[in-house]
C-alpha cells in the first residue's frame, strides 16, 4: 500500500472502514502482516482501496473503502484476517477503534492519471 497516494473511489455512495490505533513498541511482525492483509483484502469482492498513515509516536489510521457492507462483513469474517485481528489484540495495539461509515458525498481534485 502506498502511503503517498489517495485512493480512487467510485461515485458515492460507498463505505469507509476507519481503523484508528495506537501501536505497542517494536515491529513484532506487524509490517509483514500488514502487507499480507492489504494483499488479501485487495483480492476480496467489493474492495476499492485503502489509505494508511502512522505517526512516530505510534498513533495510526487506516481507511479502507468498500462497495458494500456485505464485502466488509466478509472481510471481517475471513479466517486469515481474524488471525491478524487476534494478533493485533495480543501484541500490536495498545488501543484501537473501528468505525464503519457510509460515504454519501466526496469531492476534491480528481487528478488520477
Amino acid at each position: 500500500m502506498s502511503e503517498s497516494e489517495i485512493t480512487k473511489t467510485p461515485r458515492a455512495p460507498y463505505y469507509a472502514v476507519i481503523f484508528t490505533s495506537i501501536r505497542t513498541e517494536g515491529d513484532n511482525g506487524y509490517d509483514a502482516m500488514s502487507d499480507k492483509m492489504f494483499a488479501l483484502a485487495s483480492q476480496m469482492e467489493g474492495f476499492i482501496g485503502a489509505e494508511s498513515v502512522r505517526h512516530p509516536d505510534g498513533f495510526g489510521m487506516t481507511v479502507c473503502y468498500w462497495q458494500t457492507l456485505e464485502g466488509i462483513k466478509r472481510w471481517k469474517q475471513d479466517a486469515e484476517h481474524q488471525l491478524a485481528q487476534q494478533m493485533g489484540r495480543d501484541r500490536w495495539y495498545r488501543q484501537y477503534k473501528t468505525r464503519i461509515c457510509l460515504v454519501q458525498e466526496d469531492y476534491g481534485t480528481d487528478l488520477f492519471e
